[in-house]
């Protein structure tokens, strides 16, 4: 081998080598930034999936709600109760006056008579 062609292949050696190594150095880049954006996809999903366990776990157990929902139930309930034990009138009584009360207003509505609630429907147009 001539001293000409050892110096050109020392030359393609260098620059395939330099090449090379930019070539390596520029997918290295490359792959640190799609590492980089898998895991902050990865770590998005994983906070949205821990978020939606947390808010179901949380209504499941009823915990962040405050007592004024089942307060207000209860009270309702004892009332109800109240009221049915002490009625001045029989249950059957309390059903019927129920029922000729709503039957009246139906009627009243179907048959255009009003209340002092509005216009009828009539009188409307």
């Amino acid at each position: 081998m001539g001293r000409g062609e050892k110096y050109k292949y020392t030359l393609l050696s260098v620059l395939g080598t330099g090449l090379l190594g930019t070539g390596l150095y520029l997918l290295r880049d490359q792959l640190a930034d799609q590492i980089k954006s898998a895991s902050y996809k990865a770590k998005d999903a994983y906070d949205t999936a821990s978020g939606r366990v947390r808010r179901a776990s949380r209504a499941i157990t009823g915990e962040g709600r405050s007592g004024l929902g089942s307060t207000a139930a209860l009270l309702v309930g004892v009332g109800v109760t109240l009221g049915i034990l002490f009625a001045p009138a029989s249950g059957e009584q309390i059903r019927r006056n129920i029922a000729d009360t709503f039957g009246e207003r139906i009627r009243s509505r179907v048959s255009g008579e009003s209340h002092g609630t509005g216009p009828t429907p009539a009188e409307r147009l």
